[in-house]
């Protein structure tokens, strides 16, 4: 049987990876906070969904080992489409709050195993130039998610909600983006390639066999791998500012869509459901997108040793912004868009620093790719633990002193910056890495 073409799975695929992530990371806080949940219950909760992004390394291996990568994707897929179509269904239960959460966090490890499981196909079903050639698809179509669940299906429950009230609408929401992952993964049953043990081992597959014995447990593997990250060099100031890296801006993304939504008289701007998603969602994905591209570009041509200061400050100083919105609280939603926007591409601008550190400081280890998984698990852990204590921060500073105190969560990753491992031009072997969530993602 021909192969299909990568065109027929590629972008809808990484489009599904994107999704349920911002579904559980951001849209879900927009919901609870139209629902009337405090500030700090919001972020403690959806913060604590993140660990399952930190925790998937753990977990990858016995993943990577499925027969078939193709009906692993498809499997994390349904099971995505389930658990959302659950929570529309949990909505309009009187006490609704431990059933989304919970299932919220089943959603959350189907779409971390989805990650695993969906670039090991990639991987395992291209050749080295159709994984370049498509490598620039994989972050558009994942941004693609973000555009469609911050900004459109965010705009449909602004919409929706006078007019069939605030649970019924995030109920069509959540229903309508099941509906959607579900009829997904259906298509791709049909469209993705079976990867039934086809392929070659990878090269961190091959490295782990000649490292242990015939038989060797599992577990043996990953201590070599986790003793073996701990001894590269600098490693306890590349965790420190991996960990660090997004202090500031994880609490920025986590109270950020709250404030503009919250009352003008409890210090936010008063912004409506839909308005949120035209600033936040719309306006401020498409400037997020903008400073990716632009970095990409300036950090080529400088370096990462060079660019990094630039970088950094990127990623803080336009936290200013939200600052200025707290003192003004204007009321022009272009106005506040800009603001957002403003933060939003400082973000994406600042943020491929992180990135191309931790595959420069991977490069060359025994155990590349684990590493990098482990690498990026601190960078998620680091985002978690901020994001969950983010509200309790505002809570007790208002959010005027709240994004000062960003600002100053950014002081320490400045002063790390000299001790960092760096070298003065990225290594051409250095891991591909997934499309960052955000996050988000990503956590």
């Amino acid at each position: 049987m021909t192969p299909r073409s990568p065109a027929t799975w590629v972008l809808s695929l990484y489009f599904m990876q994107g999704l349920p992530f911002f579904m559980v990371n951001v849209v879900a806080g927009l919901m609870l906070k139209s629902l009337g949940v405090a500030n700090d219950e919001i972020a403690r909760w959806t913060g604590l969904l993140g660990l399952a992004w930190v925790f998937k390394p753990l977990w990858s291996p016995l993943l990577e080992a499925a027969p078939s990568q193709k009906w692993l994707v498809v499997a994390a897929q349904g099971a995505g489409a389930l658990t959302l179509g659950a929570v529309a269904l949990a909505l309009q239960l009187p006490a609704y709050f431990a059933a989304v959460i919970a299932l919220l966090a089943l959603a959350a490890i189907a779409s971390a195993s989805h990650d695993i499981a969906c670039d090991g196909l990639y991987i395992a079903s291209l050749d080295a130039r159709q994984r370049a050639l498509w490598a620039g698809w994989l972050g558009a179509c994942f941004n693609a998610a973000k555009l469609a669940a911050m900004g459109g299906l965010v705009i449909l429950a602004g919409a929706l909600e006078p007019r069939i009230g605030v649970a019924a609408a995030w109920a069509t929401v959540f229903g309508l983006t099941a509906l959607a992952m579900a009829l997904l993964a259906g298509y791709h049953a049909w469209a993705l390639p079976d990867t039934r043990r086809a392929t070659a081992p990878s090269a961190d597959a091959t490295a782990t066999a000649t490292a242990t014995a015939p038989g060797a447990p599992l577990a043996g593997t990953l201590v070599d791998v986790l003793r073996s990250f701990f001894q590269l060099p600098g490693v306890g100031w590349a965790i420190a500012f991996i960990v660090l890296f997004r202090a500031g801006e994880a609490q920025v993304q986590t109270i950020g869509p709250l404030f503009l939504k919250d009352a003008v008289a409890a210090g936010g701007l008063g912004l409506a459901t839909s308005e949120v998603g035209w600033s936040y969602g719309t306006a401020g994905t498409l400037a997020f997108l903008a400073g990716s591209i632009a970095s990409g570009y300036f950090t080529a041509w400088l370096g990462l040793r060079r660019a990094l200061l630039t970088l950094v400050v990127a990623m803080n100083l336009p936290n200013l912004a939200f600052w200025l919105l707290a003192v003004a609280q204007p009321k022009s939603l272009w106005l506040i868009s800009a603001a957002v926007s403003l933060e939003t591409f400082g973000y994406g601008f600042g943020f491929v620093a992180v990135i191309l550190f931790m595959m420069q400081f991977v490069a060359g280890s025994r155990y590349q790719t684990a590493h990098y998984a482990l690498a990026t698990g601190f960078m998620a852990l680091g985002y978690v633990l901020f994001k969950t204590v983010s509200g309790d921060v505002q809570q007790a500073l208002g959010y005027r002193h709240f994004f000062l105190w960003v600002l100053v969560c950014a002081l320490p990753v400045f002063a790390m910056l000299r001790r960092l491992p760096i070298r003065d031009e990225p290594p051409a072997a250095a891991p591909t890495p997934a499309p960052a969530p955000a996050p988000a993602p990503a956590p």
